[in-house]
C-alpha cells in the first residue's frame, strides 16, 4: 500500500531544517490556575456521576472545551509552533481511575478538535503555520516493573493491554486532527513501544505517514528513565520507529536535563527535542524558575546546538514560552551527525518485544 504524507508533515520538516521550533508549555499549571471545582470539572453533562472528577483535566476537553482551546491559543499567541493536546491521560486504562473507559476515544477526538481550532485561531492572526501534536502519556501502570514488591514477577499491565488502549487513543487523535503524535514522559519504554507498535499498525491500516515525536522523562540525577535505560540505550530501543525528534521532557529542570539532551544527540540521527520543567518542585509541589531564568539555561542549549524543538513542562506558562522562543531565536537549529530520517514508523513485528 502505498502511503501519504500529509502537507503539514512536509511544512514541519522544512520549517525544523530552517530554525529552532518551539512547543507549548504546561497545560496542567495552566488549569490549576483556573481553581477549578468539582461543579466545573463535572459541568452539564457529568453532574451526578457517581464518581468525584476534579483533577481529571482532561476531562475538560468535554466539560470546559472553550478553556481549553483558550490555552492552547495563550501558547501559540506566545511564541508556540507546535501545541500538544490535553490528552495525557485520555486512555482507557488511565482513565479507568475515573470509571470513564468509555469516553476515552471522544476525550481524544475533541481534544484534537480544541487544538486544532486553535491553530487555526493563531494562523488566521498572524500568517505563521502552526502544528498539533496528539498527546500519548505513559498511563498509569508499567509494563516493565511489578508494582508489588513482594511479587516481582507480577504486571498491572500487558503490552497487549497498551497497544489496545493506545490504538483507540491515536485513532482519536488522528480523526481529530492531529499532524503529530506525541509519545511523551516515557518511564518505561516498553510502554512506549506498545503505544510505537499501534502506531505501526494504524499507519498501515490507514495507509499513511505519521511524524512521531518520542520523549523519555529522566527520573533521578543518575540519568536513567525509571526502567533503567541512559539516554543512548533508550535511543536505540525506540530507533526503529524512525521519529521525527526524539529527546526528554519532565522530571528535572533545564540545568540537570542539559547532559542528558546532549548525551542522546551525539547518538541520534534526528531532531532533538527538549522540554524540562520550571526546575524541580519545592515543598509545596510549586516550580520556582522564572521565565527569564528558564529561558537562559534553555537558550543556551540552543546556543551549543543540541535543540531542534524546545518547550516547557511542569511549571511552565505562556510567559516562560515566549521567554524560551526569544532566547533560542538567534541560533541555528542542531545538525545530526548523521543524515535526519524523515519517515513515518516502520510496522516489523520484531521490534515490538512483547
Amino acid at each position: 500500500m502505498t502511503k501519504k504524507t500529509s502537507a503539514a508533515a512536509d511544512q514541519f520538516r522544512a520549517l525544523a531544517r530552517e530554525r529552532i521550533l518551539v512547543l507549548d508549555g504546561a497545560m496542567g499549571t495552566m488549569i490549576q490556575a483556573l481553581e477549578y471545582d468539582e461543579a466545573a470539572f463535572r459541568g452539564e453533562r457529568f453532574k451526578d456521576f457517581h464518581r468525584d472528577l476534579r483533577g481529571n483535566n482532561d476531562l475538560l476537553i468535554l466539560t470546559q472545551p472553550q478553556a481549553i482551546e483558550d490555552i492552547h491559543f495563550e501558547y501559540l499567541k506566545a511564541g508556540a509552533d507546535i501545541v500538544a493536546t490535553n490528552t495525557f491521560s485520555s486512555t482507557s486504562i488511565a482513565q479507568a481511575d475515573y470509571d470513564l473507559t468509555t469516553i476515552a476515544y471522544e476525550m481524544n477526538l475533541e481534544g484534537a478538535k480544541l487544538a486544532r481550532n486553535a491553530a487555526k485561531r493563531a494562523t488566521a492572526h498572524d500568517g505563521k503555520p502552526r502544528f498539533v501534536a496528539g498527546a500519548l502519556g505513559p498511563t498509569n501502570r508499567t509494563a516493565s516493573i511489578s508494582p508489588d514488591v513482594s511479587n516481582p514477577g507480577f504486571r498491572a499491565v500487558t503490552f497487549d493491554d497498551l497497544r489496545i488502549a493506545y490504538g483507540e487513543q491515536i485513532n482519536g487523535l488522528l480523526d481529530g486532527g492531529a499532524d503529530l503524535l506525541l509519545v511523551e514522559t516515557i518511564f518505561d519504554t516498553l510502554n512506549a513501544k506498545a503505544a510505537l507498535y499501534a502506531i505501526a499498525e494504524i499507519s498501515e491500516a490507514r495507509g499513511i505517514h505519521v511524524p512521531v515525536m518520542i520523549s523519555g522523562t529522566i527520573t533521578d540525577k543518575s540519568g536513567r528513565l525509571l526502567s533503567g535505560q541512559l539516554p543512548e540505550a533508550f535511543w536505540y530501543s525506540v530507533q526503529h520507529a524512525d521519529p521525527i525528534t526524539v529527546g526528554f521532557n519532565c522530571a528535572l529542570g533545564a540545568e540537570d536535563l542539559r547532559a542528558h539532551i546532549a548525551d542522546i544527540g551525539r547518538v541520534a540521527d534526528t531532531l532533538v527535542c527538549a522540554y524540562p520543567n520550571a526546575g524541580l518542585p519545592n515543598e509545596f509541589g510549586q516550580y520556582d524558575e522564572s521565565p527569564e531564568y528558564m529561558a537562559k539555561l534553555v537558550g543556551e542549549f540552543a546556543r551549543a546546538g543540541l535543540v531542534n524543538v524546545v518547550g516547557g513542562c511542569c511549571g511552565t506558562t505562556p510567559d516562560h514560552i515566549a521567554a524560551i522562543a526569544e532566547a533560542c531565536s538567534p541560533y541555528k537549529p542542531r545538525t545530526a551527525s548523521a543524515p535526519v530520517r524523515f519517515g513515518a514508523i516502520r510496522p516489523h513485528r520484531r521490534y515490538s518485544l512483547r
